[in-house]
């Protein structure tokens, strides 16, 4: 699996339908979804699943319509791909490479979708995505049987491969397996030879703990992990742990990682909820580095700190203040899909 930084061939997306998922407050989400895709096309193709040709010419005029990108519509391809929902990080179709004598090819492979561990349905069609969009690329489908969500894991394309035990390791996934069995089919399936186990997740995380809300990998050697300064903060005591681990991680070759701390924003809350707001989930595109913001103060500090880790990409703050209200932010509605050239961990 290649990382995220290595060279797209496109970024894929789920228009947002479900009201439920952001109640008393859908109207001004696909907004956010044109306004990331606008920005996106000036990077590289953006394919968009919708329900049907109706959904499409929506989507498309709110893309041209977005006053804070110039969207390159030629760029932008509608897909009728149904979906429950719109979190294309954890449905949609996760990319590797795989090597067949001399021929190198480009393989989705495809988990098993349990919303979450069964939290909302139906997912039936969520669940069904990679195999759709394989029969529409004409790409192989490789079906594991094990549950994963695109979120849960984060890889550094060199061996390495980041996850956490608060999600993987719930007994809602995948109960009859064990630790070691996950481990393998990480491996096996991702191309990966260690994995870097992270604790819990963050505060309103209904995913119970991706790690893409926490900690990053931002090149081969370095990890950007979300640090709480406040210690009444109920984040404070699981992103110090995580960090402590993170100081004690060594590459495959026994080196210990640089590790970045990146601040968490003011606590988000709507309707008395807290909201799983975080900096870490970001996304990288190939010219471009989306940021989710939050109307905090630190949003400035955070996106100083994610253009040091990015220096030949333009930072882009979203904001993300009404996305969020769905507990989820950038990271968690796209997918990269690479470029058929990228071959470093073959």
């Amino acid at each position: 699996m290649p990382p995220e930084w290595a060279a797209h061939k496109a970024t894929w997306l789920s228009w947002p339908h479900k009201l439920e998922s952001w109640p008393g407050k859908f109207e001004p989400v696909p907004f956010v979804f044109a306004e990331i895709a606008a920005w996106l096309s000036i990077s590289e193709e953006v394919h968009i699943n919708v329900l049907d040709d109706e959904m499409a010419r929506n989507a498309r005029e709110l893309i041209e319509a977005d006053p804070h990108a110039e969207a390159m519509m030629d760029r932008i391809f509608f897909h009728c791909i149904p979906t429950n929902d719109a979190w294309c990080r954890d449905h949609g179709p996760n990319y590797v490479f795989r090597q067949e004598d001399e021929r190198i090819e480009k393989v989705i492979v495809n988990w098993e979708y349990n919303a979450w561990g069964g939290k909302y349905e139906p997912y039936d069609d969520d669940n069904a995505v990679p195999e759709r969009v394989g029969t529409l690329q004409l790409l192989p489908v490789v079906s594991t049987g094990m549950v994963l969500e695109g979120g849960a894991i984060d890889v550094n394309g060199s061996g390495l491969l980041l996850t956490t035990e608060a999600c993987l390791l719930n007994p809602n996934r995948n109960p009859a397996m064990s630790r070691l069995d996950i481990e393998g089919e990480l491996l096996k399936y991702l191309g990966a030879r260690k994995v870097i186990w992270l604790g819990d997740g963050i505060a309103g995380d209904d995913t119970d703990g991706h790690v893409d809300d926490m900690s990053r990998f931002v090149n081969e050697t370095t990890i950007v992990t979300a640090v709480e300064d406040d210690p009444e903060d109920e984040n404070y005591v699981p992103l110090k742990e995580n960090y402590e681990r993170l100081k004690q991680c060594t590459d495959l070759d026994g080196r210990p990682l640089q590790i970045i701390r990146l601040p968490m924003p003011e606590p988000v809350f709507f309707e008395g909820e807290r909201l799983p707001a975080s900096y870490a989930n970001f996304y990288i595109a190939n010219l471009l580095v989306l940021v989710p913001t939050y109307r905090s103060s630190r949003d400035c500090i955070a996106l100083d700190v994610l253009q040091g880790c990015f220096p030949d990409r333009k930072v882009v703050g979203i904001d993300c203040s009404d996305l969020i209200w769905g507990l989820g932010a950038i990271h968690c509605i796209t997918h990269e899909e690479p470029l058929i050239s990228y071959s470093n961990s073959i």
